[in-house]
């Protein structure tokens, strides 16, 4: 048995302790594990591939996907399950992790798809009561509730389902670890263990990952590197709209994010997305309109501000949706450029939907809801900015913004403000804008 103490973080692996990781510098990460090495800890599988193959003779056949029945789900996916695919999936407890599972059990199992549950948090009763909520009934589901690694691997070697689901990832432990579950070293050892079996039998596994108070999976950042696709579960506790993000895919686009409405039976497909971010009332003080782009859909959405004066010493600069040091990058332009001084008020940005993005063609329609704000006044109706702003207050061209601008029009919107700068193919009805002054004249 040899020790070893592994960083939380990162997973750097040390043969002592110190205070702080030398690979990423968190201090405090650097707990002790303990493995065993040699042929014990070895999972024997069979028909594993050890003799090397010249590149040029594998096989590359497109393999077919397995269409998971939900639209938005296939979409983060890049088209469906992927044979041997290895997915993780987090979020923040309640968020609708476990239900959205459970239904992918469901919509596969109608097809005549076998499909293993296994459960190392819940009982099969509490599984059954959630299963009848969410009108799972199809017989080809098998359910199987365990803390064992090993349990699991040999119902996939023996039943091999056309997908297994792990729920979750922390609460499992093998045996060739002597650490506790949810540990460094058993997320790292079971996870290998899962992805090798799914690898050599053509399994599809998903594992629901719990995440810490930063939002990430709970674990060394290895577990993220180990696997096929990383999705994470978006939006407020308390709303009914989720939002599904691939920040990581091997099989598909990671800029892909599916909408789901939580119900009473469950987590349905958004059949209109704008629905979710964008109010009726669009002329209110401090709200603008945007549109982002996030993969191949193109969405509106409503940004609110709100900019008054400051009770304390220091002005508050807080951000929904949007990283904050951009907040604090577009007051820095604002102030240089308009003399609009914001030192002694405060400011709050939000973007509707509970929405997150880091799409610079939003910078124009921040702006324009801080004027709003500013000068107590609405912006003109049915109006929509779509602008990347520089350092020196100038308006600049997005991407796709073809695009955008239909998506914009076909949605209503008459005013749609853009770059002075870009290069439009035809004749297009906007208002283009050089910089924060012509921004300012346009919108007084």
């Amino acid at each position: 048995m040899a020790s070893s103490f592994v960083c939380t973080d990162c997973g750097f692996e040390a043969g002592k302790w110190s205070g702080k990781c030398p690979s990423c510098g968190s201090w405090s990460t650097l707990k002790e594990s303990s493995r065993f090495i040699g042929k014990a800890a070895a999972n024997k599988v069979s028909g594993v591939i050890d003799k090397p193959e010249k590149l040029i003779e594998v096989s590359s056949e497109a393999e077919a996907r397995i269409a998971t029945g939900n639209s938005e789900l296939d979409l983060v996916l890049g088209g469906g399950i992927v044979s041997g695919m290895l997915i993780l999936i987090g979020g923040e407890p309640g968020i609708g992790k476990s239900t959205l599972m459970l239904q992918l059990a469901q919509w596969l199992g109608e097809k005549d798809k076998k499909i293993l549950y296994a459960s190392g948090e819940e009982s099969a009763a509490q599984i059954h009561m959630r299963s009848k909520r969410l009108k799972v009934t199809s017989d080809n589901i098998l359910l199987l509730c365990t803390n064992n690694t090993e349990s699991i691997l040999a119902a996939i070697e023996e039943e091999k389902p056309a997908l297994a689901i792990v729920d979750s990832i922390q609460s499992v432990a093998s045996s060739t670890s002597e650490s506790t579950a949810g540990s460094v070293s058993q997320l790292r050892e079971s996870t290998n263990h899962f992805m090798r079996l799914g690898k050599t039998l053509g399994v599809p596994i998903f594992m629901v990952g719990h995440v810490t108070k930063e939002g990430y999976v709970a674990g060394p950042k290895i577990l993220e590197h180990m696997v096929d696709t990383v999705l994470y579960f978006e939006g407020e506790m308390r709303s009914q709209h989720k939002i599904l993000r691939a920040v990581k895919n091997r099989f598909g686009s990671t800029n892909e994010i599916g909408l789901f409405e939580m119900t009473g039976q469950g987590l349905i497909p958004v059949k209109n997305p704008n629905s979710v971010f964008v109010s009726n009332q669009m002329s209110q003080i401090g709200t603008s309109a945007a549109c982002i782009i996030e993969g191949s859909r193109s969405f509106i959405v409503e940004v609110q501000c709100l900019a008054t004066g400051s009770n304390y010493g220091t002005p508050q600069r807080v951000v929904v949706g949007i990283e904050q040091k951009k907040l604090a990058i577009l007051l820095a332009i604002l102030e240089k450029n308009l003399a609009l001084y914001l030192r002694n008020n405060d400011v709050f940005i939000n973007l509707a939907g509970g929405i997150r993005t880091a799409d610079t063609s939003l910078d124009l329609a921040i702006l324009a809801a801080i004027i709003s704000s500013l000068k107590d006044s609405p912006l003109p109706e049915n109006s929509v900015f779509i602008g990347e702003v520089g350092l020196n207050g100038e308006v600049r061209p997005v991407s796709q913004l073809e695009s955008r601008i239909s998506e914009a029009k076909k949605l209503g919107y008459e005013n749609i403000y853009v770059s002075g700068y870009a290069r439009l193919k035809g004749k297009k009805d906007v208002h283009k804008v050089k910089d924060l002054k012509g921004l300012y004249q346009a919108i007084s």
